[in-house]
């Protein structure tokens, strides 16, 4: 995993598809201060990410895991690994794998313990991508990670007559 010294992060590209130095935020991160919008605006830009995104992914599970978290890591990541899928966005690099996917594999274990407890209604659906997309399943990932409450109160009422058939 890149430690958030390397000089390398200034030579990523973010969701803007420019370079986007995410090691100094994530610093910040790990001094506690809330840099979700910060992160949310330069990861991710209508469906594109890049290297930057890739490459924070691992640091941001890393903090997350003796912080508090919510939906925005959760969502975050899920938005991530389902845009690297995009045919326009630039594949996983070799270098950045292994420590992607170790993080991966610690978030969804994170997420099924926050499961396990209390969550408001974004962090659930959030959380249930995260475990859907590290199982392998992309598009229940997201379905979960894109759907808002309305989409799902009207396909139920649509296709599952709710209001009739359910107390």
């Amino acid at each position: 995993m890149l430690l958030l010294t390397d000089s390398v992060w200034r030579e990523f590209h973010g969701g803007y598809r420019v370079p986007y130095d995410a090691s100094k935020v994530l610093a910040r991160m790990e001094r506690g201060e809330s840099v979700w919008e910060e992160l949310w605006n330069e990861l991710h830009h209508q469906g594109n990410v890049g290297v930057a995104s890739y490459a924070a992914i691992p640091q941001i599970v890393r903090i997350c895991e003796a912080h508090h978290r919510d939906w925005n890591l959760y969502a975050l990541a899920s938005t991530v690994e389902i845009e690297r899928h995009r045919k326009d966005n630039p594949p996983l690099p070799e270098w950045v794998a292994p420590s992607y996917k170790t993080a991966w594999d610690g978030i969804v274990k994170l997420a099924l313990s926050d499961l396990a407890g209390e969550t408001d209604q974004l962090t659930l659906r959030s959380a249930l991508a995260v475990v859907a997309l590290g199982r392998g399943d992309l598009m229940l990932g997201a379905l979960l990670n894109h759907s808002e409450t309305a989409d799902i109160e009207a396909y139920v009422e649509d296709n599952l007559a709710w209001s009739s058939l359910y107390a």
